[in-house]
């Protein structure tokens, strides 16, 4: 497969890079040879444990680094820093106590237009605050603070106020509905909850105070409920819930000070993230301080070019890692740019003028989104000026060679576009752009440094060509440090190591290309991927099913238009028929009870839905089904005859 180039840095700028610097640096302290990008990822594989002390010596990584860097080094097990002590909040704040404490760490857009701007000196204030208040509620180490909130400056303080005293943040949009939220924080058992008053989306108010009465309910361990006002209506709120406060009361007894920052080992728990749910409630994968600060630090610095005084923007919620990734660009001294609500409303040109008030530096999105902007014929190259903008990532989905076109011809020439694939199971990226390298049409640059990626055949040969197994063939610092309630790790080794064992195997289909970048195909599993956004097919059953008139049903992606989009099966009950009526009531269960994300674009009504033997709705053989391909092992299905049921649909050819 090949390409043509989209964007070739100027030699002037790609030498002034960070990654050029460090690549220097390796090269005299190691008598390295390096003629670009590829030698260096190759030592960095080949040298592991002295790139990842470089990586945090070169980051200025806040802490005690200790002699040893890899300690039993096979997957799963390896262990990155045995020694060190550090404190994930005291990293990001550390830009606070450098330059000026007034200017810009954060600026927040609301789709309602909210528009207001933190300084270093007020976040941290902010953080000293609720560190105290959290403290007197009784966290401390390894207790667990989750949060139901817009992406907004409050929801930043609240992770780095709970992560200084080595507490343990979780965190989902308010948009999922409340058997969504305790899928996931029922499991880890919060002390405290963080959560709105409400949100704004596509010009609507949205109230939460009947759904968080449920979650509150839900949730026993809760020390302490904190309201946050986004609607104005934080008293209403908190009056209406049992142990419930603003945050204005939570805070109010306490003065800023300077924050204290509780130094714990490399792999004390940070984050708990969690799976799509495909397969049943949500996994809860823990990763640790280390792993998530050293792996962002790398991609920051290193692969995206942020510097100092940068600002950068990542349109995500608090569901999807890649806030969790965005908030670490703090530790870069870089100023966050927030929005929350839709990129659509008023209309697609929204975001783009964000980043012309602002002066982005970097543009994060979805491959979604990019291909939005180009259906709705917006051209913001012709627009907007987008002066500061030197770099645009795409991520969630597969980018279009179409999509790479528009960006480079209908958004900005001269733009570095880097699509990069990774996801929550890391929190971090195995492939993605650098400053230094070509970009090619429709392909990811390449292997991220210290990560040893590969594409394997299902006899685990390595692939030089053709489409195989995503695969990382040695330890890497982001690995998750384990699963919630899982203590022997079956289900963390399950996850990625039986398919090739000692081998990461990450369940996407991907492919080299002629140039070395490399193109994903999607997911090797039955995930829904809609507009780059992974839900569980598990969510939606859990509200649907719930519905008299459904006996059962079944949902797949279907690949449609660049895209994919949920379609959703269902047995109905007897006598009962699939009308407009119906499936507008199933439609609006399921935005409210799992979220609008989860919505099908298709509702299909069949008599029967295949399984194995052993009971289970079988989604993979009925994706394959509609999508045309051959169903193998069909001797394990109870009722194979049911598969032709999903054989051309006329419903799915529009």
């Amino acid at each position: 497969m090949t390409a043509s180039p989209l964007w070739t840095p100027d030699p002037a700028y790609a030498g002034s890079t960070r990654i050029s610097r460090f690549m220097e640096k390796i090269a005299a302290e190691h008598a390295a040879e390096f003629a670009g990008y590829a030698d260096l990822h190759a030592w960095s594989v080949a040298n592991r444990a002295a790139f990842w002390s470089a990586v945090w010596d070169h980051c200025a990584i806040v802490g005690e680094k200790g002699s040893d860097i890899i300690e039993n080094d096979v997957m799963p097990g390896a262990r990155f820093f045995p020694q060190a002590r550090l404190n994930f909040a005291e990293n990001l704040l550390a830009p606070a106590a450098e330059g000026d404490p007034d200017r810009d760490a954060l600026a927040f857009w609301g789709e309602d237009k909210a528009r207001r701007h933190m300084s270093w000196r007020q976040l941290r204030d902010l953080v000293s605050r609720l560190q105290q208040a959290l403290a007197k509620a009784g966290v401390g180490p390894g207790d667990r603070v989750a949060a139901m909130m817009p992406n907004m400056p409050e929801t930043i303080a609240g992770m780095l106020a709970a992560t200084s005293l080595g507490a343990v943040w979780s965190s989902c949009s308010p948009d999922f509905g409340s058997r969504g939220v305790l899928d996931r924080f029922g499991q880890i058992e919060p002390s405290v909850l963080i959560a709105c008053d409400g949100y704004w989306y596509a010009g609507k108010r949205i109230e939460v105070a009947d759904k968080l009465g449920d979650i509150v309910a839900g949730l026993p361990a809760l020390k302490a409920t904190v309201i946050v006002p986004y609607l104005e209506i934080a008293e209403e709120v908190a009056s209406g819930l049992d142990g419930a406060v603003t945050l204005d009361a939570f805070i109010a007894p306490f003065g800023a000070g300077a924050p204290q920052f509780a130094r714990l080992s490399f792999d004390h728990p940070l984050y708990i993230l969690f799976s799509s749910g495909t397969t049943g409630i949500p996994k809860c994968i823990v990763h640790s301080a280390g792993g998530a600060l050293l792996q962002h630090a790398k991609e920051h610095r290193l692969q995206c070019d942020i510097r100092d005084g940068d600002r950068v923007f990542y349109f995500t919620t608090c569901g999807w890692m890649m806030w969790n990734w965005l908030v670490s660009a703090l530790a870069a001294g870089a100023t966050l740019l927030l929005y929350d609500g839709s990129p659509f409303h008023p209309d697609g040109n929204i975001l783009f003028d964000y980043a012309d008030t602002e002066g982005m530096t970097m543009f994060g999105t979805s491959a979604k989104f990019i291909d939005s902007v180009r259906k709705a014929g917006l051209r913001p190259a012709d627009t907007h000026r987008l002066a500061a903008l030197r770099l645009m990532t795409s991520t969630g989905s597969p980018l279009s060679p179409e999509g790479f076109a528009f960006v480079g011809d209908g958004i900005k020439q001269d733009m570095q576009l880097a699509s990069m694939s990774g996801g929550t199971d890391i929190v971090a990226c195995f492939v993605g752009g650098n400053p230094i390298s070509a970009v090619n049409v429709g392909e990811i640059q390449g292997p991220m440094l210290g990560m040893a990626v590969d594409v394997w055949d299902e006899a685990g040969k390595p692939l030089a060509a053709g489409k195989g197994e995503l695969v990382c063939t040695t330890a890497f610092p982001s690995m998750p440090i384990r699963f919630w309630n899982d203590p022997d790790g079956a289900k963390y080794h399950a996850a990625y190591f039986a398919h090739f064992e000692g081998v990461w195997c990450h369940g996407d289909f991907a492919e080299w290309t002629q140039n070395g970048g490399m193109v994903i195909h999607g997911r090797s599993d039955a995930t829904l991927n809609p507009g780059g956004v992974r839900i569980g097919t598990a969510e939606i059953y859990a509200v649907v099913e719930q519905m008299p008139q459904i006996v059962e049903a079944l949902a797949i992606g279907q690949e449609w238009d660049d895209d994919v989009r949920v379609v959703l099966f269902v047995r109905l009950a007897d006598g009962v028929r699939l009308d407009e009526e119906l499936t507008a009531a199933i439609r609006k269960r399921i935005r409210e009870g799992a979220s609008p994300r989860h919505m099908p674009a298709r509702v299909v009504a069949v008599d029967d839905i295949p399984r194995t033997k052993s009971g289970k709705i079988t989604e993979l053989a009925v994706r394959d089904v509609v999508h045309g391909r051959e169903v193998r092992n069909q001797e394990a299905l109870a009722n194979p005859d049911a598969l032709a049921l999903f054989r051309d649909l006329p419903e799915l050819a529009r």
